[in-house]
């Protein structure tokens, strides 16, 4: 069924890549071990905002592979005879504890486990792999993911529990791209998970955040790898909604597509920017992927230049209006990580939000941003845009029909009034993005209220059913669950 890697792509997981995926884990948690007791052991997030103590911390590396199942069952068996819980992370770029146990089992699955089938456009990829590892080995036989989260250095399984969403048009979240996946379940048995096969679990693993147990490997569906080339329009704000839509319903004109918004104050959120990218005829075999994208068009000074400064965002927004996007590859475009952007300095961290707001809607949503943020006190550093296509697979489903994500970037104090002060905005903004038919994100800080959740996700009740049913011990656990769940 699958094709293993030839040895020339086998290569291809050799230490260059693997050491890119433990300098992804690094720039997280630099100084952890690879196992650890309680009594040293503190992991956080990419909030900076979670430390939080731990039983135990266990890194897994590509040696580990023959023998993951087995240390993996033992883990599983060790935690429930402590009554202590489990949580799987990836390079936790979460950042309200999504990946966290307190005072349990942490296991940070690293090991990539690749194999291609280029003639079915698929691939099959450990849970482990970072998405820089993937781009690197689907590359040079043409193929590409089909839809993977915006930066790479992220964890395919991280991906799928969180069910995140990239910038290739016309697709929904990544969930619509998974053809099955293993699931170890909380006594240690593995099950197939897909469309058809354990169809309920399926559902609701995807976008579960680690909830019902661990994923351990996914087949996944590929594209193919194209040379595309940008056009760039600037638009009124409250003309991008329909203008992001029109160009997912090109008819195959457009492959990817992102857009931004203006920061600067006198001009905040009223202008928006679109690039769509299309197939390049005649082009030909498209180069090899390099590290690039949009994100490095914009050097990382004047990106972190913006904090506190008007000037500086004035300054951005006409780098961005007046860069003419070119020509790139399907994969380099993907091949972007988190670090393009720098180090958030000094007490400060990076907070993300995400809204799925209906095109129809999305002056609307523009018109509350301008209301709650500017006298916030927080910092809106960026403004991406994507479309998302109905997501028909996920049972905690953030886009039931076509939505407009607005994916926001904060400059935020690393103290407890800022938190205080993130916490109100975020309540704010989700009320607003509520009442018009739209939907927040669960992978970020913990600040929305019991009440928002449940009215955002209505298959939360059906979800926790499932969790009670496959895992009546309440083994997986994380800060989410502990926040907002427990008590369920």
């Amino acid at each position: 069924m699958r094709a293993i890697l030839a040895q020339s792509q086998a290569l291809l997981l050799n230490r260059r890549e693997v050491m890119a995926g433990a300098a992804a884990t690094a720039m997280v948690l630099p100084t952890l071990a690879q196992t650890a007791t309680a009594a040293e052991t503190l992991v956080d997030d990419a909030s900076h905002m979670n430390q939080t103590p731990v039983f135990s911390h266990w890194i897994t590396k590509p040696p580990d592979r023959d023998i993951l199942i087995d240390r993996l069952r033992r883990e599983l068996k060790d935690a429930k005879a402590a009554r202590r819980p489990v949580a799987i992370a990836g390079a936790r770029h979460s950042m309200g504890g999504q990946s966290i146990p307190k005072d349990g089992h942490a296991i940070q699955l690293n090991i990539p486990d690749l194999e291609i089938d280029r003639a079915g456009n698929r691939y099959h990829t450990g849970a482990g792999a970072r998405w820089d590892q993937v781009v690197a080995a689907l590359d040079p036989v043409g193929l590409s993911p089909l839809i993977m989260q915006s930066n790479d250095d992220f964890a395919v399984g991280s991906t799928l529990c969180v069910n995140a969403h990239g910038w290739p048009i016309p697709h929904g979240p990544f969930g619509d791209s998974v053809r099955s996946f293993r699931l170890m379940l909380a006594d240690g048995e593995i099950i197939t998970c897909s469309p058809t096969e354990n169809a309920e679990l399926f559902q609701a693993a995807i976008g579960g955040y680690g909830l019902l147990g661990i994923v351990l490997d996914l087949e996944l569906d590929a594209a193919e790898n194209t040379l595309l080339e940008a056009q760039a329009q600037v638009m009124p704000a409250e003309q991008f909604g329909a203008a992001l839509q029109a160009a997912a319903r090109s008819g195959g004109k457009v492959d990817m597509a992102y857009g931004r918004l203006s920061l600067s104050r006198e001009n905040f959120l009223r202008e928006a920017l679109l690039v769509t990218y299309g197939r390049k005829p005649g082009a030909g075999t498209p180069p090899a992927a390099t590290v690039g994208g949009f994100i490095s068009n914009v050097s990382r000074h004047v990106f972190r230049a913006q904090i506190g400064s008007d000037f500086w965002k004035r300054q951005r927004w006409t780098i961005e209006r007046r860069f003419k996007p070119g020509t790139d590859t399907r994969n380099t475009l993907l091949n972007e990580p988190v670090s393009s952007l720098g180090p958030a300095g000094q007490g400060r961290t990076d907070i993300l939000h995400e809204y799925f707001v209906p095109p129809a809607r999305f002056a609307d949503f523009m018109a509350a941003c301008r209301r709650h943020i500017p006298g916030s006190g927080q910092d809106l550093l960026n403004v991406t845009l994507r479309y998302l296509a109905p997501d028909r697979r996920s049972l905690l489903a953030y886009a039931p029909d076509e939505r407009v994500a607005a994916v926001m970037l904060f400059s935020q104090t690393r103290d407890a009034d800022g938190d205080a002060a993130m916490a109100r905005m975020t309540r704010a903004l989700i009320d607003e993005v509520l009442a018009i038919g739209g939907c927040y994100y669960l992978p970020y800080r913990l600040h929305a209220t019991a009440e928002q959740m449940h009215r955002a996700y209505p298959g939360l009740d059906r979800f926790l059913a499932l969790k009670r049913q496959h895992d009546p011990g309440l083994l997986f656990r994380n800060r989410l669950w502990d926040h907002y769940l427990a008590a369920t």
